[in-house]
């Protein structure tokens, strides 16, 4: 039975016209359903930089979303403002009974919603959300004594139980499409209008959109069988490389778990481990709000980390003189991307080595990373610090060279982005300053000069870093 004459769906981070939780919630309930995307100044106004690529994939994402819409009937308002006032302003003038979305899951996001709401109920519009970025959510996965999870293993094993075909199946939005509306038409704000400009998204192989996803995921599903063995070399196609559109919704999550289920093998296995530890880290996020700028372990809010600025500069700067390190810090300033692998190194390193707060590292990744999201890139901080719930003891601190010499052993990855090693041999490249004089000259590189030597010894760095993490525990 239908509850409203006409609703509005309001596209967040879900960009997509297909197993859509919010979308098929407001098509099934109501005779008429119009469809709107918001560039948010309260987001936008923050960005640092007009190049963000972020945006222009947003954009392109936005474009194809509209297209689609329209090829069924319906269409997509696209509009730039502040949420607080553009959504409940553009209900009133639609006339509509009802606003759905998705769940957002993070602090600053919740608030926007919470203002939403009140301004859409004083307008005697109801404000409806429904969940859809993850498979579980809030205390969908609980202990046996009713509390959240705080180590991933188990919550792991009771997420692997609780999953079963039901939680995987898309939401048949097809079957009510007739009831989409087809908006006043009108244009899409230009990304020069928006402030921004055009990026390098096609050079660096990022296609966005549904179809730019459709076609990374087929892609990997001709190599998920390999993923746990190739996921942690950088220099191999070893992961899927979605994470920007399980981030921005062009992809379902449902969609993604189910072909990891379906799949069964100890590659798919790995792959839908890792999105466990995506839902984990938004349980997190959801019990436990204080993870935002602080210690998920709050005694580890007093770490007194010297925070050297010149050290901070030389990791953002790839001048560490750690060659996959910069590698992987070359990586995250060219193209917006970081290997995971190579997010656990470099974060390890700022913080054990350098000694620089982690959360000096979470908000230079929130800035570059294509992909950023708040709740896996906190988590990743805090994993990395071993500040966080399940995290790496703190005891426990990444050899950069050894970690080099395993995961990119050829040294393929760190001549790509370093290409000044890329005369070293096979041993040397992971050490450089190691060579003699003559090596150097013969590999074309002269330590100290057209490559830095190293800004710390990892051997005494590791030390300090064991004390100043005693010091608290004491």
């Amino acid at each position: 039975m239908l509850q409203f004459d006409s609703a509005l769906v309001w596209f967040r981070r879900d960009l997509r016209n297909y197993d859509h939780a919010a979308l098929y919630a407001a098509l099934k309930a109501s005779r008429r359903v119009f469809c709107a995307f918001l560039f948010d100044t309260e987001i936008l106004d923050k960005l640092p930089a007009a190049t963000d690529r972020r945006v222009e994939f947003i954009w392109h994402s936005i474009a194809e979303l509209k297209q689609a819409l329209e090829s069924t009937g319906g269409g997509l308002l696209v509009r730039h403002g502040g949420a607080r006032d553009e959504i409940p302003r553009l209900a009133a003038q639609l006339k509509v009974d009802a606003v759905y979305a998705n769940h957002d899951y993070e602090p600053a996001a919740m608030a926007r919603d919470r203002a939403v709401e009140r301004a859409l109920g004083a307008q005697n519009i109801v404000f409806l959300t429904c969940k859809d970025q993850v498979i579980f959510e809030k205390d969908e996965v609980l202990t046996q004594g009713g509390r959240p999870y705080t180590v991933f293993t188990p919550y792991r094993n009771a997420w692997l139980k609780k999953l079963e075909p039901f939680f995987l199946k898309p939401y048949p939005v097809d079957k009510y499409r007739e009831r989409l509306a087809r908006p006043p038409a009108t244009k899409m704000p230009t990304l020069a209008s928006l402030g921004f400009q055009q990026t390098d998204l096609t050079g660096l192989g990022l296609p966005a959109g549904m179809s730019g996803a459709r076609m990374l995921l087929g892609a990997f599903m001709s190599r998920m069988t390999q993923y746990h063995e190739q996921r942690d070399y950088p220099d191999l196609e070893g992961t899927s490389r979605l994470s920007v559109h399980l981030r921005f919704g062009t992809v379902s999550v449902r969609e993604l778990a189910r072909a990891a289920y379906l799949e069964a093998s100890c590659g798919a296995q790995a792959w839908l481990n890792e999105l466990a530890w995506r839902d984990f880290y938004f349980m997190i996020l959801h019990h436990y709000p204080h993870v935002v700028g602080h210690a998920f372990r709050r005694e580890y809010d007093a770490l007194e980390f010297p925070n050297n600025k010149k050290l901070f500069a030389a990791w953002c700067g790839a001048r560490t003189g750690y060659p996959l390190v910069d590698a992987a810090m070359r990586q995250i300033n060219q193209t917006g991307y970081m290997h995971n692998r190579l997010r656990m190194v470099a974060a390890s390193f700022l913080v054990k080595d350098l000694h620089v707060d982690w959360r000096w590292g979470e908000r230079y990744f929130a800035g570059h990373l294509n992909d950023f999201d708040l709740a896996a890139n906190n988590g990743g901080w805090q994993w990395a610090a071993s500040t966080g719930c399940d995290a790496q003891p703190y005891f426990r601190i990444f050899n950069p060279v050894t970690q080099s010499q395993k995961f990119d052993p050829q040294g393929g990855f760190i001549r790509k982005y370093v290409p000044e090693l890329a005369g070293c041999d096979e041993k040397s490249i992971h050490a450089p300053w190691l060579m003699t004089p003559e090596q150097q000259k013969n590999a074309g590189v002269i330590i100290g000069r057209n490559y830095p030597a190293p800004v710390v010894d990892h051997a005494a760095a590791r030390l300090r870093a064991l004390e100043l993490y005693k010091s608290v525990r004491r």
